[in-house]
């Protein structure tokens, strides 16, 4: 059987999401992998579903007689990352535009520069599409996609950086330090009747579910330097059911919280 992403994985299943543990070891080796990449000064720069591969690819069939489909259930959540063609050392140039459309960070939007925070951004998208089997910025259109995340995210800041380049940008998608954007015609329709806040896409209630989303939100700060970091994220209390047989190098990212205990016995 052919290696799948976990992107043709989704598609092949009818879109139907992952389950939340597979999310979870699916993000934990993804946070761990681009981490690597992080310590040794590089930006991976196309992060996307299509760039996650399963080791293996065979699933468990069911069928699901409300949606009369089949569901495939992938065995194995394994994961390798892939292309590195646009990976780029922090010394290098950078150029001015990276990411796939939709796992595209503001900085980059709104031609700030960018560094490894938009890395985090893009995996807050790629879990967001997992867990729910739909992309969070369905568009392809720089002020429709920012006009989403203020309907999702709420307004973007206009204090610091980003005031700035609302007022110098030559993009100019910003007005008297507000987002530049039509809530009447038929993009603004679209948007308001297609995004919604963040949290109001969690699925059920549970303290699983919350905390999913509260790292999701964390990835997803507007402020690249307020961006949660992703040795950060592997501490999140989301990842804190990883089973030990699934853990990778704890000692490198540092579960401090047990390690120190351990030390003070």
């Amino acid at each position: 059987m052919p290696r799948l992403s976990v992107f043709d994985f989704l598609k092949d299943n009818n879109y139907r999401p992952y389950g939340l543990d597979q999310v979870r070891h699916i993000a934990y080796q993804l946070c761990y992998a681009v981490k690597f990449l992080h310590d040794n000064k590089l930006t991976h720069t196309d992060l996307k579903p299509e760039n996650i591969l399963f080791v293996e690819s065979d699933y468990n069939l069911t069928y699901d007689p409300k949606k009369k489909q089949d569901i495939r259930t992938v065995m194995k959540t394994d994961i390798q990352l892939i292309d590195f063609g646009s990976a780029t050392f922090d010394h290098e140039h950078h150029s001015t535009i990276v990411s796939t459309r939709h796992y595209r960070a503001p900085e980059v939007i709104l031609e700030l520069g960018w560094e490894q925070p938009c890395d985090v951004w893009s995996i807050g998208c790629i879990m967001f599409e997992l867990y729910l089997g739909i992309t969070l910025f369905q568009t392809h259109d720089n002020r429709e996609h920012l006009a989403m995340m203020e309907r999702i995210l709420g307004p973007i800041p206009t204090q610091h950086q980003f005031n700035r380049m609302g007022r110098k940008t030559r993009t100019k998608y910003f007005y008297h330090g507000k987002l530049d954007w039509d809530e009447k015609s038929s993009a603004g329709r679209y948007v308001r009747e297609n995004c919604k806040p963040l949290r109001s896409y969690q699925t059920k209630s549970d303290e699983d579910h919350r905390l999913l989303f509260d790292l999701i939100s964390k990835m997803l700060e507007y402020e690249p330097a307020q961006r949660v970091t992703l040795t950060e994220s592997l501490r999140h209390p989301f990842f804190d059911k990883i089973p030990a047989h699934q853990r990778l190098g704890d000692s490198a990212v540092g579960d401090l919280r047990e390690r120190s205990h351990s030390l003070s016995r």
